[in-house]
């Protein structure tokens, strides 16, 4: 049976097109699929982290003390002349303080690197690095310097907490007048971090201002020394890891699933409609 042309071309084409399931597509679709409920399960096993603030001594037990790490290199000044220094509100004053400390000679015996672990009280005060626990005041001792670490409480290597825990890390003084004092003042932030287990690991951040000067003594000679004094803040930054419900994993891995097939299928639906209509149009041409 003969029939139209018009026809006849019409049956070259697929009566229902869409019953026909590609499985390339249904493939990654179901790729897809997976790669968005793995990432959502990546995020659902991973802790969140829950930050406040409160008022309150977070580290009772330390008995009222700071440990501090300092490390500092003095390029231009001998190690027997350089010395720790340590004063508070409570009535301390230590001069060449030497317990956990090490000098380590830099540029042939001309310069000094120091690095002390020490405790300071929680109330304002100050420790400063020096020559006045020399046993002979050199001429005109050079103070400039750069700071390689300066931190207080325990090391937290947590990922994405973006604090000021070693905010003088790097300072570079070395261009700087050689007889200048320097003065960094610091607000000193308690911060504590508490994992899923419940153990808690106390630090502190601190901000940073500083300035230099030349201080003379009452003698008249110029005596520098760099300064670091600090103040306490009473508010305190916790941080919290928590791990969501199990029942809202669920929840949300079945959400990203069903989520994904529907905007699969609505793009499918439109490229669909877009092919028919190029097809028809294609069609119009060929007539």
């Amino acid at each position: 049976m003969c029939l139209p042309g018009r026809v006849a071309r019409c049956l070259f084409f697929d009566q229902n097109p869409r019953s026909k399931r590609d499985p390339v597509k249904s493939r990654r679709d179901e790729e897809g699929a997976c790669s968005c409920a793995l990432c959502g399960a990546q995020d659902g096993v991973s802790p969140s982290r829950v930050n406040e603030l409160y008022v309150d001594d977070p580290d009772k037990e330390s008995g009222g003390k700071i440990e501090v790490n300092l490390n500092i290199s003095l390029p231009n000044l001998h190690c027997e002349l350089v010395g720790l220094d340590i004063q508070d509100e409570m009535g301390r004053h230590e001069v060449g303080h030497i317990d956990n400390s090490m000098k380590v000679p830099l540029n042939n015996g001309d310069g000094c690197r120091f690095e002390g672990h020490f405790s300071i009280n929680k109330v304002p005060g100050n420790f400063h690095v020096s020559t006045h626990s020399a046993t002979a005041q050199p001429q005109n001792p050079d103070m400039t310097h750069i700071i390689h670490k300066l931190s207080f409480g325990d090391k937290l290597q947590v990922q994405n907490i973006h604090g000021a825990f070693n905010a003088l890390g790097g300072a570079d003084k070395l261009s700087s007048n050689p007889l200048a004092s320097h003065d960094y003042i610091l607000k000193i932030v308690p911060t504590v971090y508490e994992d899923m287990s419940g153990k808690q690991r106390y630090s502190y951040q601190y901000t940073v201002a500083n300035k230099e000067y030349v201080a003379y003594s009452h003698t008249g000679r110029i005596i520098p020394a760099i300064w670091f004094r600090y103040d306490l803040s009473p508010i305190t930054v916790k941080y919290t890891e928590r791990r969501q419900p199990l029942y809202r994993f669920i929840t949300s891995i079945c959400a990203i699933i069903g989520g994904t097939f529907t905007v699969a299928g609505i793009l499918d639906s439109c490229i669909f409609t877009a092919s028919e209509a190029w097809k028809k149009i294609q069609l119009g041409k060929m007539q």
